[in-house]
C-alpha cells in the first residue's frame, strides 16, 4: 500500500529509543523526512531521512528553541508527540512539585509544540498530530499515578483539538500502548519486581498471562499503527484513541 507520505516532513519527539525510535524509523522507511528529537541525541543515527535534533521537554527554553528552528523551515506535516513517563509512585502523597514537573514535561511542552506546528498544517490544509498515550488512560495502572493523571489530561486536549482542526484537513489522534517491549516497560517491570520481591521473570510472566496475545508487543508493531495514522489513507480518522495492546484492556 502506498501511504502517500513520501517527501513530507515529520517531527518525532522522544525518538532516541523505544516507541519514538521505532516510529521515526517507520516514517523514514516511507520516505518521510524525519526530525528525530530527544534530550540525548547520541543514540540517534542520522541518515538520508533522519535528522537528530536536541530538545528537553521539561525545559521551556529548549522547547522554544526547537519551535523556532522548525518554524524557520515552515514547520512539519506530521507531529508525533511522545514524552517519557514520570517516576512510578502512588497518588497519595505526591508533591505539588512532582505534579507540576510531570505536567510540564508531558503536557505543556507538547501543547506548545503542537500549536506552533499547526500553523503550517492549517495553511497547507493537511496535517497529522499523533500523540502517544498509555493504556492507563482507559484503565489506570497501579503505582503510576503521575502518568495516569497527566496522560488523561492530554487525552482530553487531543479530543478537543481534533474537533477544532478537522475542517482544515488536520487529524488528531492518540495511540495507547499496552505492554510493548521497550526500555521503559523493562524499567517498570524491574520496579515492580523490587517492590513485590518477585523476580523480573515472574513479573513478566504474570503480565503475559493478562494479555490475550500471550506476549509483549514489538516496537515495530506499535510503530506501524502510527505510520498508518500519518498516511493519506487515514484522512477520515480523527479524535480517536487506538489501542495497540494485544487485547490487554478488556473494557469496551
Amino acid at each position: 500500500m502506498d501511504l502517500q507520505i513520501s517527501g513530507k516532513k515529520a517531527l518525532v519527539l522522544g525518538a532516541s529509543r523505544g516507541l519514538g525510535a521505532a516510529i521515526a524509523e517507520g516514517l523514514a522507511a516511507e520516505g518521510v523526512r524525519v526530525f528525530a528529537a530527544a534530550r540525548n541525541i547520541d543514540r540517534i543515527a542520522s541518515s538520508e531521512n533522519i535528522t537528530p535534533i536536541a530538545v528537553d521537554l521539561s525545559d521551556p527554553a529548549s522547547v522554544t528553541k526547537l519551535i523556532v528552528r522548525l518554524a524557520a523551515q515552515r514547520g512539519v506535516d506530521i507531529l508525533v508527540n511522545n514524552s517519557g513517563g514520570p517516576k512510578a509512585g502512588p497518588a497519595l502523597g505526591q508533591s505539588r512539585e512532582s505534579w507540576l514537573t510531570a505536567f510540564e514535561a508531558m503536557a505543556t511542552s507538547i501543547f506548545a509544540i503542537s500549536d506552533a506546528m499547526l500553523q503550517g498544517m492549517i495553511s497547507r490544509k493537511w496535517g497529522r498530530i499523533i500523540t502517544i498515550g498509555s493504556s492507563g488512560i482507559e484503565q489506570p495502572i497501579p503505582n503510576l499515578a503521575l502518568s495516569n493523571g497527566v496522560r488523561a489530561a492530554v487525552a482530553g486536549w487531543s479530543k478537543t483539538l481534533a474537533a477544532e482542526v478537522a475542517r482544515h484537513g488536520v487529524t488528531v489522534n492518540m495511540i495507547l500502548p499496552g505492554r510493548i517491549d521497550t526500555d521503559r516497560v523493562r524499567e517498570l517491570d524491574a520496579v515492580k519486581a523490587e517492590k513485590t520481591g518477585a523476580s523480573i521473570e515472574d513479573v513478566q510472566a504474570a503480565s503475559r498471562n493478562d494479555i490475550p496475545a500471550g506476549r509483549y508487543g514489538r516496537p515495530e508493531e506499535f510503530a506501524a499503527a502510527a505510520v498508518f495514522l500519518a498516511s493519506t489513507q487515514a484522512s477520515y480518522i480523527t479524535g480517536s484513541s487506538i489501542r495497540v495492546d494485544g487485547g490487554m484492556i478488556r473494557g469496551l
